[in-house]
């Protein structure tokens, strides 16, 4: 049996303390230490993108990333993105209007690949956009809504919205 480890982490801007095995991954310690369950697990091999964070500003695949390697970073998850007083993310408005979704279960993993790459200034065209997001899986399909709803946040986030 492991000793557990306590680690401090900056989760959606409020500093948590968890005690855990130091075999936990932040994917697991996110949905069933903290009840963060807005990050899906899929596939749990790091194939599908469903369970994208953002730790210390790059977007990671928590089900890959081992709790206690954010020791002290900050974390973003999809319950992070919007403002305090509940105003949605650039990139969560888009995915409403552009009805990029439909079952919903890789939406989260999408919106935090999607605001990673904007801000990774990797949403100039439709084939970069495409590229980028690759790493996540849309079972439904979605994936041109997607790439509209990306393209249309860009341009709002750019102030540059037509």
């Amino acid at each position: 049996m492991s000793e557990k480890i306590t680690l401090q982490l900056m989760i959606n801007n409020e500093t948590q303390h968890l005690t855990i095995d130091p075999r936990v991954t932040l994917l697991d310690a996110l949905r069933e230490h903290l009840q963060l369950t807005g990050t899906k697990k899929g596939c749990d091999q790091g194939q599908c993108g469903a369970c994208t964070v953002h730790v210390n500003g790059q977007r990671v695949l928590s089900c890959l990333t081992l709790a206690a390697q954010a020791q002290g970073g900050k974390v973003t998850t999809i319950e992070g993105l919007a403002d305090k007083q509940g105003k949605l993310h650039p990139v969560q408005s888009c995915f409403m209007a552009n009805d990029a979704f439909q079952c919903g279960y890789c939406t989260p993993g999408q919106i935090m690949s999607a605001v990673a790459c904007i801000k990774e200034g990797h949403a100039g065209s439709d084939a970069e956009i495409r590229e980028y997001m690759s790493g996540n899986l849309c079972r439904c399909g979605a994936y041109p809504h997607i790439v509209e709803a990306v393209k249309q946040a860009a341009a709002e986030m750019s102030g540059d919205a037509s």
